[in-house]
C-alpha cells in the first residue's frame, strides 16, 4: 500500500486483495463500448482490473493526493478530481449519448447521498456495482414486514432490480474497518412515474419512515404533508410504514400528488 495516509473525512478504507477485486471487475463485466465510472480510484487497485476490458472509463476522485499516482500507472486514463457528488452524470451520459454504469468501492459515511444520486439519473445510469456497508445492503434487500424494511428498501426495490453479490470481510481492507462489507449490484429500472411525481414519491416514503414506530397517520401528520388530508387515500392508515407494499407507497404518491396540486391552484 502507498505511504499517503487514509482520510477520515473522505471514508477511505482501501481494499488491497487482488481476489477480491477480480470478483469485483467480473460482477461488472465491462463491455469494450461501455461508459464507465469508477468512484473513488484511491491507487487505482480496481481501476487495473477495468481500464483493460473498456475504452471509455471516467475515474472520479476527490483526493488530490493520489492523482499523481493514479496517471503514473494508468496514463490513458480519463480521471476527474471532484465530489461524486457534485458530477453532472446527465450531462456525461447525453454528450456521448450512452447511458452510465457506476462502479467502486465508495465511502460508507457518504452511501446514502450516493445511492439517491444514482435514484435521480435512474434514466442516465444503466447498472451500478458497488461496495458497501454490509448492514446497508442488507436494509436495501429488505423484506416488508422486516425492522430492516425502510427507505432505502423501498426507494432502490422500485428504482432497481436489486442484487447482493457476496459478504466480504474487514481484514481485506486498509485500514481495516469495523463492520462487514457487501458487493450488491443494482440494475435500474424504467418507471413509469413522471419527474414531479418521481420526487413526490421519494418525500412520500421519507414522510412515511419519519416516525416508524408510529401509524401511517401520525407520520404523515407530523411531515411536510401534515397539512393534507388523507381521507379517501385508498392506504389503511392505522398501518406503520413496514406494512405497506412498494405498490402502497405508489398508491399514496399519486393521492399526494393530485391532492397537492389541486391545494396550489
Amino acid at each position: 500500500m502507498e505511504h499517503i495516509r487514509p482520510l477520515k473525512r473522505f471514508g477511505q478504507n482501501y481494499l488491497a486483495d487482488d481476489n477480491i477485486l477480480r470478483k469485483i471487475a467480473d460482477e461488472i463485466n465491462p463491455k469494450k463500448d461501455d461508459l464507465l465510472i469508477e468512484i473513488g480510484p484511491g491507487f487505482g487497485a480496481l481501476t487495473k482490473f477495468l481500464i483493460e476490458k473498456v475504452d471509455n472509463l471516467i475515474a472520479i476522485e476527490i483526493d488530490e493526493r493520489v492523482i499523481e499516482s493514479l496517471l503514473a500507472k494508468f496514463p490513458g486514463l480519463h480521471l476527474i478530481t471532484r465530489d461524486i457528488l457534485d458530477f453532472d452524470i446527465e450531462k456525461l451520459s447525453k454528450d456521448e449519448k450512452s447511458k452510465v454504469r457506476v462502479a467502486g468501492n465508495i465511502p460508507y459515511n457518504l452511501t446514502s447521498p450516493i445511492l439517491f444520486k444514482l435514484i435521480e439519473n435512474t434514466n442516465y445510469v444503466n447498472d451500478a456495482v458497488l461496495m458497501i456497508q454490509y448492514e446497508v445492503a442488507q436494509r436495501i434487500n429488505a423484506k416488508r414486514g422486516t425492522k430492516d424494511y425502510g427507505i432505502l428498501a423501498v426507494l432502490m426495490q422500485y428504482f432497481a432490480d436489486v442484487e447482493f453479490c457476496f459478504k466480504v470481510s474487514p481484514n481485506v481492507f486498509y485500514p481495516k474497518p469495523k463492520v462487514f462489507s457487501a458487493v450488491i449490484h443494482l440494475r435500474f429500472k424504467n418507471c413509469d412515474l413522471l419527474p414531479e411525481e418521481k420526487i413526490y414519491f421519494i418525500k412520500v416514503v421519507k414522510a412515511a419512515f419519519g416516525n416508524r414506530r408510529k401509524t401511517l397517520k401520525n407520520s404523515l401528520s407530523n411531515s411536510i404533508f401534515g397539512n393534507l388530508n388523507f381521507e379517501g387515500c385508498g392506504i389503511d392508515l392505522s398501518l406503520r410504514a413496514e406494512q405497506l407494499t412498494i405498490d402502497n407507497f405508489l398508491m399514496l404518491t399519486k393521492f399526494t400528488y393530485e391532492k397537492s396540486r389541486f391545494n396550489d391552484n
